[in-house]
């Protein structure tokens, strides 16, 4: 079984940086495209970017093109999401997430979810 953990989410002001992690263990983590979704309050969760096996490929949501950045290590079973410049709409519990689809967007396409980590961002 897959299992995920997130962490490196905070309380930060407008214009601030996190990085958030996720690691993964129980199966080989070059197996699964890596996403990274988050949900809103009040609202559906949303997909924020993702990245391919061997890191070919990323991709990102409009809202966060330019300020967040995807990675991950295979060797160290971890992904990465770099999130610069952040806005108080970027306020939200974030959840990594691993598919073996290739429907990267579609978080209905990941078999497997981290339990989240909360990001506050202040004006």
């Amino acid at each position: 079984q897959v299992k995920l953990v997130e962490s490196g989410g905070g309380s930060v002001q407008a214009g601030d940086s996190l990085k958030l992690s996720c690691v993964e263990s129980g199966r080989p983590f070059s197996w699964y495209q890596m996403g990274w979704f988050r949900q809103r309050p009040g609202k559906e969760r949303e997909f924020v970017s993702s990245i391919g096996r061997q890191s070919l490929g990323k991709y990102y949501a409009d809202s966060v093109e330019g300020r967040f950045a995807i990675s991950r290590d295979n060797a160290r079973n971890t992904v990465w999401l770099q999130m610069n410049d952040l806005k108080p709409e970027d306020t939200a519990v974030y959840f990594c997430a691993a598919t073996t689809s290739s429907e990267h967007e579609r978080a209905s396409s990941y078999s497997y979810w981290g339990q989240g980590t909360q990001v506050t961002v202040s004006p």
